[in-house]
């Protein structure tokens, strides 16, 4: 995810402290989990019905309110400590919950689960199953984005220097392991193929699949370095393709997404590329990542109707990084007629934690933020 265009002093800061029963059919579900683990009681399926979400068993409508869950406090990604630090992603995914989320989005790195161009790594895979049931058991939902590089110096050499299509084999590899290990969870809430992917210019070739640097991560990601002679349209269009049908090959419950930049924010009248009419097909619903200006929102209001294309959207990234609390509230409450949900972040550390930094200006805005959410949550998982 890419915190961009920040003013200098509130990214600094940021970053410096780094930034019921189940029905007879769910049942039978349940039993089919691997190792024979069973759905938390009252953990239904989502899925998509018109332009909301509802809830499989009962069909209530089911409105996100999550938060991205992407590195912690020292700027460690998941996979950097799931492993020995397994309890600290216990009592975070039980703070999420008391904090009155519903879903959490999970950043997973294509390095950590591919060790090959052809062979998924085992162990990552046993571990990210490991996460599902820790979602199951605490009533959480996963958005699994996947394909990230954020941290540049662990890709490997093999990956980055391979063709577009040898790299799209890869990526599609990688969904069909991610897929086969989580199809059988309730706890999924979505695939997210990948966090803001871009494409190059017209007649503009690229050299980095890499771009977006920030505070030494890659939040954004080229799927291609040249159009050759396609269009933008046709090159996100068949990467969609390729991508979903890797993953409907194992799971075709689950929804699929990708969380996108909404381009109209920042150049008025902008169509959406990834939620085309031609590249959106596979899609269920539409991921744009949003995080108004100081005196915008009315501006992003509008920007954000580009993308009311008939599925439910949901704001997968939003943080008052470039406005005040109070006017992301606004910007939230004037976009709840069309938005199915909103996913923030949370970065490993409590309220109570950051109350006690007393000197940081960054700690008391994320404090008033996760006081925010908290404060918020029932209301905003009532679809309105």
């Amino acid at each position: 995810m890419r915190l961009r265009e920040c003013s200098g002093k509130i990214t600094l800061l940021l970053f410096a402290i780094n930034v019921v029963s189940c029905t007879a059919a769910m049942a039978d579900q349940a039993a089919a989990l691997p190792n024979d683990e069973q759905a938390k009681p009252g953990l239904e399926w989502i899925r998509v019905e018109k332009d909301h979400f509802i809830y499989d068993g009962s069909r209530a409508p089911f409105a996100a309110w999550g938060f991205n869950y992407d590195h912690d406090a020292s700027g460690r990604l998941i996979e950097d400590y799931w492993g020995e630090e397994w309890a600290k992603v216990v009592d975070d995914f039980g703070e999420m919950k008391t904090l009155g989320a519903n879903v959490v989005r999970i950043h997973l790195q294509t390095a950590k689960f591919m060790k090959t161009p052809e062979e998924a790594d085992e162990s990552a895979l046993k571990q990210l199953l490991r996460l599902v049931k820790l979602a199951q058991d605490t009533g959480l939902y996963l958005d699994l984005t996947g394909l990230a590089c954020y941290h540049k110096q662990d890709v490997p050499e093999w990956y980055d220097i391979l063709s577009e299509k040898n790299r799209w084999e890869v990526q599609a590899r990688f969904w069909d392991a991610i897929a086969k290990t989580c199809a059988d969870s309730p706890a999924l809430f979505c695939y997210d193929l990948m966090n803001e992917p871009i494409l190059p210019g017209v007649g503009k070739p690229e050299t980095e699949w890499l771009t977006g640097e920030l505070a030494g991560k890659y939040f954004v990601q080229r799927i291609t370095l040249d159009l050759a002679g396609r269009t933008q349209v046709q090159v996100a269009t068949a990467w969609v393709e390729t991508l979903a049908a890797a993953i409907r090959k194992h799971d075709a419950r689950h929804m699929i997404t990708v969380g996108v930049i909404p381009w109209a924010n920042t150049f008025p009248g902008a169509k959406p590329l990834f939620y085309s009419k031609e590249a959106s097909g596979p899609l269920d619903y539409v991921s744009v990542h949003f995080y108004p200006e100081k005196g915008e929102v009315e501006k992003s209001l509008t920007a954000l109707a580009a993308y009311d294309i008939g599925k439910p959207i949901v704001e997968e990234e939003m943080f008052p990084l470039k406005c005040s609390l109070e006017e992301l509230d606004a910007f939230i409450r004037a976009s709840r007629g069309k938005v199915d949900g909103y996913i923030g972040f949370y970065w490993g550390k409590t309220i109570e934690e950051y109350a006690q930094e007393t000197n940081s200006l960054g700690s008391a805005l994320i404090k008033g933020w996760l006081e925010y959410f908290r404060a918020n949550a029932d209301e905003m998982k009532r679809r309105k």
